[in-house]
């Protein structure tokens, strides 16, 4: 697993705040082995991309971090491949919250606890069956272990696609 240190550095060419700046700076998520943990461990992340009427759509997906990348499994056909393949930008999100803090003032004193990445990029479909085999089978790993070692078999290597997201801009936000 590539570190995020040598993300920023090598390929992304907005880390941390992006081109808008943070509204609360402080809430900036900093800690490199956190964000992995939260990229690694989440099970349920949301990828938007913009439909061919200009509309955003986010649709909640399982997915894999690994190797500095995101990778979602989907069916061949849909919106989103369609977005992908006619060049759409992608907007993934996770998020982990933490506590809700209610307030016996008034609402607007209540507090929420949480950590959430927000990563924008490009998406591609991946072509090469040995690299498809191995993020469906690390994804397999992830969300259902006990069928680990289990072959990827070759009918649903036929009709699966694979969306490879690679970040252009990374940002992290925490408060509590």
């Amino acid at each position: 697993m590539l570190s995020l240190t040598f993300l920023y550095q090598a390929q992304l060419p907005h880390w941390g705040e992006g081109p808008n700046k943070m509204r609360h700076p402080e809430r900036k998520l900093r800690d490199q082995e956190t964000m992995v943990a939260l990229l690694t461990h989440t099970s349920i992340g949301r990828m938007a991309t913009v439909n061919r009427k200009g509309i955003p759509v986010i649709k909640p997906v399982n997915y894999l971090y690994w190797d500095g990348k995101i990778y979602i499994h989907s069916s061949k056909k849909g919106e989103k491949i369609r977005d992908i393949q006619r060049g759409s930008p992608i907007c993934f999100e996770i998020d982990q919250p933490i506590a809700y803090l209610p307030s016996k003032e008034s609402g607007c004193k209540a507090n929420y606890y949480y950590r959430s990445i927000m990563i924008k990029g490009r998406g591609t479909l991946l072509n090469g069956r040995a690299k498809k085999r191995k993020v469906l089978q690390l994804l397999l790993e992830k969300y259902q272990p006990e069928a680990n070692g289990k072959e990827i078999p070759e009918k649903v290597l036929k009709k699966t696609a694979v969306i490879e997201i690679l970040p252009e801009e990374i940002t992290g936000k925490e408060n509590g």
